[in-house]
């Protein structure tokens, strides 16, 4: 059932991004912005909090980068290392994006009512504090 209510939320937030213009941009693209964003990230770093591999980070991010939206520059405390940097044309992106997860917060918000929203909110971190590093409950 997460998932379905996930695949709802996902499918809106993709489908505001393209109704607000970023038409040259898939939801594999949009997928790289989730918090904490792109910005100051190495793709190696992206590629382990989205559980793909490092080609499949490289070749969306030379698709961002082919559009405008990034750059990759060497990372000042590595060389060998590459950063994304965003664009002004990717930060836009990237606001339209959390912009459209507002959004679809907010829907939920109103689907179920103050109490309820809460409750989901509380049952929501509680679940992900069971799977953060470095705590004992997890384990």
């Amino acid at each position: 059932m997460m998932r379905l209510a996930w695949q709802s939320v996902w499918r809106q937030i993709f489908s505001g991004v393209a109704a607000a213009g970023y038409e040259d941009v898939n939801p594999a693209h949009v997928g790289l912005f989730r918090y904490p964003g792109l910005d100051g990230q190495r793709p190696s770093e992206l590629a382990e909090q989205l559980q793909i591999t490092k080609q499949s980070v490289n070749d969306l991010l030379g698709h961002l980068e082919a559009r405008g939206y990034l750059a990759r520059e060497p990372d000042p405390a590595d060389g060998r290392a590459r950063v994304v940097r965003l664009t002004a044309k990717g930060r836009k992106l990237q606001a339209t994006i959390h912009g459209q997860a507002q959004a679809a917060e907010q829907h939920i918000a109103d689907a179920l009512g103050a109490r309820r929203y809460s409750q989901l909110q509380h049952a929501l971190e509680d679940l992900t504090r069971l799977d953060a590093p470095g705590d004992a409950s997890a384990s």
